[in-house]
């Protein structure tokens, strides 16, 4: 028996407020439709990239709150990236060669001095016997100073068919490769994460 506006004025609340009737369910049902749709589409997208489609390509005008509110509603914040995996090619098994100065490996290995200063150590293997060829050692080892190791070994030893080695930057810079192929040596590179594939020279280190 009382009117709305003297209810309103007793409890301390404005006409408008009560008599709001949220009218946007229609609308958060096409952003949750727009949302799915897009990382379904790019599975790769996050919020913002998926925010800035809808309002830089599409031209909505939706507040950046409400469309992150519905896009935790639909837990897509909680997908998973997917694992990119490399396809790599089936490694040839690591055999013994016939002959000395068929196939030489070569490795890195580090340690430091008693104040503290780290050296590196180049080591040089051939295959054949698993003959030790050469030790270099210094406090830096660049791509200048391995072809000059290599230079020195094969004045007594003779030129060798193919260098096994891991995927460092001084073995797969452009010094040492310009130099193989004016040598006319084939590089062998294992795969990043499989010394197995060195284990002449992972066991000689």
């Amino acid at each position: 028996g009382v009117s709305i506006a003297l209810a309103c004025r007793i409890f301390g609340i404005s006409e408008t407020c009560f008599r709001y009737c949220p009218r946007l369910a229609a609308e958060n049902d096409r952003i949750a439709d727009l949302l799915v749709g897009l990382t379904q589409a790019h599975r790769r997208w996050g919020f913002g990239l998926c925010f800035l489609y809808l309002r830089n390509v599409q031209g909505q005008v939706w507040n950046h709150k409400r469309v992150y509110r519905i896009y935790r509603e639909l837990e897509l914040n909680l997908r998973i990236k997917p694992r990119r995996r490399l396809v790599r090619e089936k490694p040839g098994k690591l055999s013994v060669p016939l002959l000395p100065n068929t196939v030489w490996s070569m490795d890195f290995m580090a340690d430091r001095l008693l104040d503290g200063r780290a050296f590196r150590l180049l080591n040089i293997l051939d295959d054949f016997n698993r003959e030790g060829l050469a030790i270099e050692v210094d406090f830096s080892l660049p791509a200048c100073r391995v072809v000059r190791c290599l230079e020195q070994v094969m004045e007594w030893r003779g030129r060798p068919e193919a260098i096994r080695m891991d995927n460092g930057p001084e073995y797969v810079s452009h010094t040492l490769v310009s130099w193989a192929e004016k040598k006319g040596i084939t590089l062998i590179y294992t795969q990043p994460g499989n010394p197995q594939q060195n284990a002449y020279i992972e066991r000689y280190n």
